[in-house]
């Protein structure tokens, strides 16, 4: 049965659906030879789909992962700047994975990994909105930050809402605080930390929903187990 293209290259774990049509636009994806087109559909069990001259094979054991991803590491599959990825730590997973959603390169903790395309995507769907909890080393008045950090807050023209604050111990600059959010946009926690005069010293994703970093190595991963990998896509 025909299906776009994007969408095979993504259930084949080669990419998101989004950066398959970037593939497709850059000429990078050739269908039995002839370049692909945005929109194109194609038969994975019958056509020959080559990506950067590479036949992808639909049939695919689907791995999940879960990394504790180092500061200094940029969370995409490749840097035309030549900076550290993500990938590099997970070169020996033994199939290809890529990162599901992003966490700064200045920040560290959990970040899931996948070859699961429709994984994938709805995890990074609108509509999914599983916490996502932080640890976060801080300087400044946390006694007067914390409450304004329960209330909502504009950042970048838009209005958010931790779900939870909590200072976790006193430091002689600061603290270390545990931030809750639903959203995860661009350095979210940052900016609203400094919005409450808080200046961020280190951030450490540890919890995604229900999912936990737990004594996970810095720049170590491991399988998710199947109760964690449902957990995930319960709809909250």
């Amino acid at each position: 049965m025909p299906d776009r293209i994007s969408k095979i290259l993504s259930a084949s774990g080669v990419a998101s659906r989004r950066e398959a049509e970037r593939m497709i636009s850059q000429g990078r994806v050739f269908v039995n030879g002839k370049a692909a087109e945005i929109g194109q559909s194609a038969e994975a069990s019958i056509d020959e789909i080559t990506v950067d001259g590479v036949l992808i094979k639909p049939e695919v054991s689907h791995v999940y992962i879960m990394l504790n991803k180092p500061t200094g590491y940029i969370t995409t599959v490749s840097d035309d700047r030549g900076r550290k990825t993500v990938m590099e730590l997970v070169s020996n997973v033994g199939v290809r994975v890529y990162p599901v959603g992003r966490l700064d390169m200045d920040s560290q903790g959990l970040l899931l990994m996948t070859n699961d395309g429709l994984f994938a995507n709805a995890l990074t769907h609108p509509s999914y909105n599983k916490p996502k909890t932080y640890e976060v080393k801080v300087s400044g008045n946390v006694d007067k930050a914390l409450p304004l950090l329960r209330l909502p807050i504009i950042v970048d023209d838009r209005e958010i809402c931790a779900v939870a604050a909590n200072s976790i111990k006193k430091t002689a600059a600061g603290g270390i605080l545990r931030i809750t959010i639903n959203e995860g946009r661009n350095r979210q926690i940052r900016k609203m930390c400094a919005a409450c005069g808080l200046d961020v010293q280190s951030l450490t994703r540890v919890c995604i929903g229900t999912l936990e970093l737990g004594l996970l190595d810095v720049g170590k991963w491991r399988h998710l187990t199947e109760s964690e990998r449902k957990a995930l896509c319960e709809v909250s």
